[in-house]
């Protein structure tokens, strides 16, 4: 999970400041609907899945934007992700959640069955983790939500956040999955996401001015 997001998604039972995108000003429009389109596939994921996730979505975000108005916008307080993260979970736990799935918004092919198959394996020992390709960073977790479980997105984090379970006596589970390792940290893996001929994103125009504008943009 990188920062080129600036929403996070919290599916949570109840029975960022994550970076934005820099690039040529001209250009934010076009990659800001790239963003959109990849929140709102998160969004619908986390509302097809079976597992329990869907019974009430939260997004941590410094604003609503394109959110509906049926979805809980969490404020970010602005001290960088996991002090947002930490936050939201606290609040969560606060109005009765008994279980959490994390679900970054640069996922953009992630599916329901896999979310269900996080929330499974999760709910055998209290917390899993799917890691992204290189398998040293974490792309989404479940935890056990009255668990006070402190957050470690960032370099190294699968580390980080396997030691953090185990210090509150839970046994990671690890997930693998195609949908859940594929996120979106660096320019090359919009060109990734092209490639994969999706058609939720065949639209987006990730070429301009008569030539590629990928390697001019930059990830925060």
């Amino acid at each position: 999970m990188g920062a080129a997001d600036d929403q996070d998604l919290l599916g949570t039972g109840c029975h960022q400041a994550a970076g934005g995108v820099q690039g040529p000003p001209r250009r934010q429009a076009r990659r800001r609907g790239a963003s959109v389109a990849r929140a709102s596939h998160a969004r619908s994921r986390a509302r097809g899945a079976q597992g329990g996730a869907d019974d009430c979505i939260a997004i941590v975000s410094p604003e609503r934007d394109t959110v509906p108005p049926e979805i809980s916008v969490l404020e970010d307080p602005g001290h960088g992700l996991n002090a947002a993260l930490d936050a939201a979970r606290q609040m969560l736990v606060d109005q009765g959640a008994s279980e959490l799935v994390v679900l970054p918004a640069d996922l953009p092919v992630v599916t329901a069955a896999e979310i269900d198959a996080l929330v499974e394996s999760g709910r055998r020992t209290g917390f899993a983790l799917a890691t992204d390709v290189a398998g040293t960073s974490t792309n989404a977790l479940y935890l056990a939500a009255p668990a006070a479980f402190r957050f470690h997105f960032g370099p190294g984090s699968r580390r980080h956040h396997i030691e953090e379970a185990m210090r509150l006596g839970l046994k990671p589970q690890l997930v693998r999955a195609r949908g859940l390792e594929f996120d979106l940290d660096v320019v090359e893996d919009l060109a990734r996401l092209q490639a994969c001929a999706d058609p939720r994103y065949a639209s987006l125009p990730l070429f301009s001015d008569g030539g590629p504008w990928l390697p001019q943009t930059r990830l925060g």
